[in-house]
C-alpha cells in the first residue's frame, strides 16, 4: 500500500486538514487513527528549531542530521498518530505546533519541516477496534513499504 492521499481515503480517512484549521474543526470525539501529510515533497533542509512548545523548559528541536535520517523519501504521511478521543488528540498537536507548552512530544520532527503550511491531517475512527492497535496495523504496512517507519515516528530511532 502506498501511503498517499487517494489511498488513504479509499481506506477511510477523512479531514484533510491544515493544523491550522484543527481547533475549529469538527472533528469526531470517538477514538481512532491519524495521519500527517507533508505535499512539500522531499526537503533538503530541515529548520534548526521546532515551532513545538516547549513543556517543562524541554526543547523538542532535534538536530537536522536526525531529521535527514529519518526522512522517508516519496512518503506523503509523515506520521501515524492514534487516540481514544481524536478530537482532543489532533487540538493537542495543533496547539503544540502552533507553540503552546503542551506535552504532545509524538510527532514533534514535523514542526521542524520546511514549510508547514503544507502539512494536512486526516483520521479514521475504528469503532470496534482498539486505537493502539489500529496504528500498529498501519506502521507495519508503512514499515513494509518503505522499510522504517514515517518520518516523524519513533525519532530515536534514527531512520531504522
Amino acid at each position: 500500500m502506498l501511503f498517499n492521499r487517494q489511498n488513504l481515503e479509499e481506506f477511510g480517512f477523512v479531514g484533510w486538514l491544515p493544523f491550522a484549521d484543527v481547533r475549529s474543526s469538527a472533528c469526531p470525539t470517538t477514538g481512532g487513527v491519524y495521519v500527517a501529510t507533508y505535499s512539500g515533497g522531499n526537503p533538503t533542509e530541515f529548520t534548526d528549531k521546532s515551532r513545538g512548545g516547549w513543556f517543562k523548559g524541554q526543547d523538542p528541536s532535534v538536530a537536522p542530521a536526525v531529521l535527514a535520517v529519518n526522512w522517508v523519501d516519496d512518503a506523503e504521511v509523515v506520521y501515524i498518530g492514534m487516540s481514544g478521543q481524536l478530537r482532543r488528540a489532533l487540538r493537542l498537536f495543533a496547539d503544540f505546533g502552533a507553540g503552546e507548552a503542551i506535552s504532545h512530544w509524538g510527532g514533534r520532527l514535523i514542526w521542524q519541516l520546511p514549510d508547514v503550511s503544507k502539512l494536512l491531517v486526516a483520521w479514521k475512527e475504528t469503532p470496534g477496534q482498539v486505537p493502539k492497535v489500529a496504528k500498529a496495523e498501519l506502521l507495519g504496512l508503512f514499515r513494509q513499504t518503505y522499510g522504517k517507519p514515517p518520518f516523524a515516528n519513533d525519532p530515536d530511532l534514527l531512520g531504522r
